[in-house]
């Protein structure tokens, strides 16, 4: 009886560790097959969402063109010589791009979004200093004008970044 158990198990203890084996390798071919499947599916994903964040960083660039002090003020002339309805004239026209691209945020970097954002509020700011001494919309234009020929301009600043953010995209 002892003879047959013991057969048994040399018959029976090969076949284990046979399908031990078996399981262990059909398993981590299993696993190293689904890390690829999600590999490649990362893969198709940055594929299809570059040309988007691409587009994204276009459009905030242009943004940022739009806004710069020395185009705005070019583009958008005063209605009439009050400074203060120019001044609400031009912060209308930057609101106004600003809420046309505000879904990019989406597709951009949180850093890249607070360097736009933080153009933004700049030249609202500065716009808004400068027409406290202002007398009239020519005054103020002039006075703008001056003012960002001896300073940095943010939009300068926040390009920079969008374009450097870029580069780590490509």
């Amino acid at each position: 009886m002892e003879d047959k158990i013991i057969e048994g198990l040399a018959y029976a203890l090969p076949a284990l560790i046979t399908g031990g084996v078996a399981y262990l390798i059909l398993s981590r071919f299993i696993e190293q097959d689904n890390n690829e499947k999600k590999f490649n599916a990362l893969v198709d994903k940055k594929r299809e969402s570059l040309p988007i964040k691409l587009q994204a960083y276009e459009r905030m660039l242009l943004f940022c063109e739009r806004i710069n002090p020395t185009k705005l003020l070019l583009r958008v002339n005063p209605i009439g010589t009050d400074t203060n309805s120019y001044l609400q004239l031009l912060i209308g026209n930057i609101e106004q791009e600003f809420e046309h691209n505000l879904v990019q945020q989406l597709y951009i970097s949180e850093d890249s979004w607070k360097a736009v954002l933080a153009a933004k509020l700049s030249i609202i700011a500065k716009l808004r200093k400068v027409a406290e001494t202002a007398e009239t919309a020519k005054d103020l234009r002039e006075n703008v004008l001056i003012d960002y020929s001896q300073s940095e301009n943010p939009t300068q600043t926040s390009i920079a970044y969008l374009k450097q953010e870029v580069k780590k995209l490509i």
